[in-house]
């Protein structure tokens, strides 16, 4: 039975992985190499031992609802959109709440994570740790993984020829970017556009003489605000729209995502995005289509060759006196703590059961937390991971046998590529692989029952935000405020913005009230056939569900 559970990281994954321990009865250590808590979400100006954390700058891409943990909800009169100082707050407010900070062993680096000579029966953990320069051996029943997938810079010099023997200007990789002062008056080349390359290219479009954005494939741009003002993601993530994503053929529901995406503006006339492509990424960004409209910004193919003041790009063209380069290429993980035979079954881009478990494991005591891609909230997916896992420790769920694991293994697709932009293809739905590790879990709102014993509630979670919450109706860990939560979480979307209050007496609210009551009966309905008759998906997406 295991009792001790070894942590690995503070971040937002540690932090969840800590309460869901502590919610279990088991008793968790964890090991944090940095001075406190928050992760990547703890600003800092150092780079030292390749600390990785966010630029002076960010705001969160996704809304503090469905950001928020599954029984603490964001604080009312916080934004909607969190800048990265609230959003360590909120981490912070959570950790002191369920008293998780004296779980927490600071300044300590996890130096090896063995197997035990009796691990076949035991399960056992051999964990080294070093504070202050002395190192300390323990044995641990189980073992989270908490490090996520922002670790280690992702920077192919060697697929830009030239960069480090002929160029002789500044080239560095935004994990050292932190603001724009060393930018100024600058003529700068930013590769890749994702959403750092797009924040950072627009943000040094300010103070910059020049800057170049070089894109290697389609991309769509999205704002965080959707229609009529709202956050997108609470729009779109909802379990109506993945219902009807599962339902449509793939084509169709192609042609209407792309079609929204140029209801924006048109991204052929930009050189972004073509409506013929079948690969693409999503880049959420509100300010990129004016800066290019202004020519602040200058959007250019991939790289070829640089030369010493210059980049050549595949079409051909030159941009000349190139002053620095800045590689927005993202990040891969590393486990170099891990003992060989484990780390190759996570390095060698093998599937993990479910994105979690090694399988090839005798007993499932290792999780791997936060290495997964969604379309949706990663912190609302790892506390659903951390749920599962800490069940399965305690033998109150279970992963399946060996063998089930392995097969599973076999025949799922390689969600953790090395490449970035590989796994940029492979985005989970957010929606089907909650709902996947909630089942396992045994935390999966039944919507069908709900509409009978609480029509509202049933309402709210079908044609609603998929927020956390749901998660807390039934099942292990089930919270009282659950209900109240999910039905309050658009009061608290719009509180902070109710700073100046108007008139306004339309009626749209319960015109979308009585388009649930007569949809609902007939969506459901189709819902249980074809989940009576069809094995649930994950859909692989590359964007949120529009």
């Amino acid at each position: 039975m295991v009792q001790r559970v070894a942590v690995i990281g503070a971040g937002v994954g540690g932090l969840a992985s800590i309460k869901c321990c502590l919610d279990e009865g088991l008793e968790p250590t964890c090991f944090e190499r940095n001075e406190d808590i928050g992760g990547i979400w703890r600003y800092t100006d150092s780079v030292d031992n390749g600390r990785v954390s966010v630029y002076r700058s960010v705001i969160s891409n996704t809304s503090k609802e469905m950001s928020s943990f599954s029984d603490f909800p964001c604080p009312e009169e916080f934004p909607v959109y969190l800048p990265h100082s609230l959003l360590l707050k909120y981490l912070e407010m959570y950790a002191q709440h369920f008293d998780l900070l004296r779980h927490i062993r600071f300044k300590t680096t996890v130096l090896s994570v063995r197997r035990r000579p009796d691990f076949a029966s035991s399960g056992q953990w051999e964990v080294v740790t070093q504070t202050d320069g002395v190192q300390e051996s323990h044995i641990f029943d189980a073992v989270m993984v908490c490090t996520g997938h922002f670790q280690k810079p992702y920077l192919p010099l060697t697929s830009f020829p030239g960069i480090n023997t002929r160029f002789k200007g500044r080239y560095l990789h935004s994990q050292e970017y932190k603001d724009v002062e060393a930018f100024r008056g600058k003529r700068v080349l930013v590769v890749g556009i994702g959403n750092t390359g797009g924040d950072v290219a627009v943000e040094l479009s300010h103070v910059a003489a020049k800057v170049f954005l070089s894109a290697r494939g389609n991309t769509w741009v999205v704002r965080r605000v959707s229609d009529n003002g709202f956050p997108l993601d609470m729009v779109h993530t909802t379990r109506c729209n993945q219902f009807l994503d599962w339902l449509l053929p793939s084509a169709l529901t192609r042609r209407i995502r792309f079609r929204k995406f140029n209801s924006w503006f048109n991204h052929a006339n930009y050189g972004l995005a073509s409506t013929k492509s079948s690969e693409f990424q999503i880049t959420v960004n509100e300010d990129l289509p004016f800066c290019l409209l202004s020519g602040t910004i200058v959007l250019k193919p991939s790289v070829k060759e640089f030369t010493e003041s210059s980049a050549i790009f595949e079409d051909g063209t030159i941009e000349e006196n190139i002053d620095v380069v800045l590689f927005a290429t993202g990040y891969v993980f590393s486990f170099p703590f891990l003992e060989e035979s484990v780390r190759s079954l996570i390095d060698d881009n093998r599937s993990l059961y479910k994105c979690i478990f090694p399988p090839q494991l005798e007993k499932p005591t290792m999780a791997i937390i936060g290495l997964v891609q969604l379309t949706g909230s990663l912190m609302a997916g790892t506390e659903m991971q951390a749920r599962w896992v800490t069940g399965v420790f305690t033998g109150g769920t279970q992963t399946g046998n060996q063998d089930g694991m392995m097969l599973f293994h076999s025949v799922s697709y390689a969600s953790h590529c090395r490449n970035p932009s590989e796994r940029e293809n492979l985005k989970i739905s957010f929606v089907s692989y909650v709902d996947e590790i909630a089942l396992c879990a045994g935390v999966k709102p039944n919507v069908l029952k709900l509409l009978l014993t609480d029509p509202r509630l049933a309402l709210a979670i079908f044609f609603g935000p998929c927020t956390a919450y749901q998660y807390r109706l039934v099942g292990r860990g089930k919270w009282s405020g659950a209900r109240d939560a999910i039905l309050t979480q658009w009061q608290r979307t719009l509180k902070p913005l109710r700073t100046r209050v108007v008139d306004d007496s339309s009626s749209s609210s319960s015109s979308w009230l009585w388009m649930c009551l007569l949809g609902l009966p007939v969506v459901l309905t189709a819902g249980f056939l074809l989940s009576k008759y069809t094995q649930p998906r994950w859909s692989l997406l590359a964007s949120p569900q529009l």
